[in-house]
């Protein structure tokens, strides 16, 4: 069987490390004899389109897998919608969908009905983090805090292309 492996980290930092989600997943295949292919990425969950699952499904359209595997759902996705939009084109695709961690398996009305349950807790767990994040972001305002990006001179006037294009010539010499 040829399982297509979908790696996501939301950033690069060094606390969120995609061995912890890469070596289980290797050693899974390994152990059942499957060959595979790891997609890796650093983004957002909340994003629909991301390079790297964009390539992997295209792959998938082309009949090139026939199974995909992550170490959670919420690698996958955050949006109940966009989950289950992703699992319905495996279903047509015959492409089986296998969370290794929550041991899915959505061939069978059971594995379908815990997809469901925690693809709505993915998507809560998103919620949440969006309200932690602008709580701080208020509570920092009220106290007066500057946010964002100070000012520098070169944000004074308003960039133009014609600066990235000099530039850009410059380094073709």
């Amino acid at each position: 069987m040829n399982v297509a492996i979908y790696v996501r980290n939301s950033t690069t930092e060094e606390r969120q490390n995609p061995e912890t989600q890469i070596r289980p997943l290797k050693e899974r295949c390994v152990r059942e004899g499957w060959d595979y292919e790891i997609f890796q990425e650093f983004a957002s969950g909340a994003k629909e389109s991301r390079p790297e699952l964009d390539r992997m499904f295209q792959r998938i359209r082309n009949k090139e897998f026939h199974a995909i595997m992550v170490w959670r759902l919420d690698r996958l996705g955050r949006s109940v919608k966009h989950l289950l939009q992703l699992i319905e084109e495996l279903k047509n695709k015959d492409v089986k969908f296998i969370s290794l961690t929550e041991g899915f398996d959505t061939t069978t009305a059971q594995g379908e009905l815990f997809f469901h349950i925690a693809s709505a807790f993915a998507q809560f767990e998103r919620k949440l983090i969006q309200e932690r994040i602008n709580a701080g972001l208020e509570r920092a305002r009220a106290e007066g805090k500057a946010l964002g990006r100070p000012k520098g001179s070169k944000d004074k006037k308003r960039r133009t292309k014609s600066g990235y294009y000099l530039r850009w010539a410059k380094g073709k010499k």
